[in-house]
């Protein structure tokens, strides 16, 4: 069961899932519910009180016991289409913070200088670390392109994109998969620190800049 929802050039659904007793892993999986699209689910009948509140922490839009009325599931579907429909200002994953107000990122306070589409590169991958984006989502996410053109322009600012992370310090966040998919790995690894005399000042001031990281 699904509401449909014009929002701009795309559309939102909110979906009203009912796992009964068929495994939440397993019902994720049929569901393809991955973490982005979990905020659009409200889950119905899910009767033990502990359930309700693993499946919030898991990321769903809501969850109810049995018995709510027609009015008030459609109030919560209304609320629940506005609270996921609103984005957050900022994503923070491992030494990087996106700031969508601006448009940039941040590492260690200092502006990464990011063209605008790489930034909305970076900021679509950053909403599922972890998880592979194909070229296609990239182009219609990014470009609002529903095809797949002759140029080599994503390849082109994700190359630029990496460039520009490397240079501010942090490597290897955007991998390309065997399937010409890409993903922001999952966590990103501190630098081991060093001891005694490997201790340079290079190394203490990279550690102050981490410790002043939000």
């Amino acid at each position: 069961m699904g509401d449909s929802h014009s929002s701009g050039p795309a559309e939102a659904h909110v979906v009203l899932g009912r796992p009964h007793d068929l495994p939440l892993v397993q019902w994720l999986s049929l569901a393809g519910a991955n973490p982005a699209q979990r905020k659009w689910m409200m889950m119905l009948e899910v009767e033990e009180s502990s359930e309700r509140a693993r499946m919030l922490r898991l990321g769903f839009g809501d969850a109810l016991a049995r018995g709510p009325t027609l009015e008030e599931i459609e109030a919560r579907v209304l609320r629940l289409e506005q609270l996921a429909q609103s984005l957050p200002r900022y994503r923070i994953h491992g030494p990087i913070k996106l700031d969508l107000l601006a448009r940039e990122a941040y590492v260690a306070g200092r502006a990464v200088g990011l063209h605008p589409r790489e930034f909305a590169l970076l900021w679509r991958l950053a909403e599922t670390p972890g998880e592979a984006v194909s070229a296609s989502e990239l182009l219609y996410d990014v470009w609002r392109l529903s095809f797949r053109p002759e140029t080599n322009s994503l390849a082109v600012h994700v190359s630029r994109l990496r460039t520009k992370l490397r240079t501010s310090g942090v490597d290897g966040m955007v991998e390309t998969l065997v399937d010409g998919s890409y993903c922001l790995v999952a966590r990103m690894q501190r630098p081991a620190l060093a001891t005694g005399s490997e201790l340079s000042l290079d190394g203490l001031l990279r550690m102050g800049k981490e410790q002043a990281l939000p």
